[in-house]
């Protein structure tokens, strides 16, 4: 396996994580918000975005998948529900990528369901050639083109996860 050049450097990534994180504090005011992750992949995003919000928050989770290796199945998989409150909250999701869009199309169903004040999506990786499915996305962090990558936190295989950059990911071919 090969691990290529960064296409999204460290350097732009935590600038870019600030830039949100200043956006959704202006937006958040005064709010009751709740953040949730989808796990596995946000995680790093999550930390760091969560860091730099100035503003009061909770903190929850979902795990949900639909992928099989490297593949989407079509098929959204949640094995972990938030348990704080959604009713009459401000959510805002947080996901570390969108391609085809059809996981936080009924994640988002899901926590619509529950009646939140408001819902909000932010991602950090937005693969807009692989979209199927329309979600509206209101923090976007970086735009890349339908390749698969790998690093803080998106993973091949649950490996690469811990890189502090986004690569494109390649398989060796013996």
């Amino acid at each position: 396996m090969f691990i290529g050049t960064p296409l999204i450097t460290e350097e732009q990534i935590q600038k870019k994580v600030k830039e949100l994180a200043y956006k959704i504090s202006l937006d958040y005011a005064n709010k009751d918000l709740v953040v949730i992750g989808i796990l596995k992949g946000s995680f790093m995003f999550f930390s760091d975005l969560i860091r730099y919000i100035q503003t009061p928050l909770k903190v929850d989770f979902i795990i949900a998948s639909s992928y099989i290796k490297d593949k989407s199945s079509g098929e959204v998989k949640i094995y972990y529900f938030p348990k704080e409150e959604i009713q009459g909250k401000d959510i805002l999701l947080v996901d570390d990528i969108i391609d085809t869009g059809f996981s936080l199309k009924t994640i988002r169903e899901k926590i619509l369901s529950m009646n939140p004040s408001s819902l909000k999506i932010c991602v950090f990786l937005d693969k807009t050639e692989r979209r199927i499915v329309d979600v509206p996305v209101d923090y976007i962090g970086f735009k890349i083109p339908n390749k698969f990558v790998v690093g803080y936190g998106l993973d091949y295989q649950e490996m690469f996860r811990n890189l502090p950059y986004i690569t494109v990911f390649k398989k060796e071919i013996k």
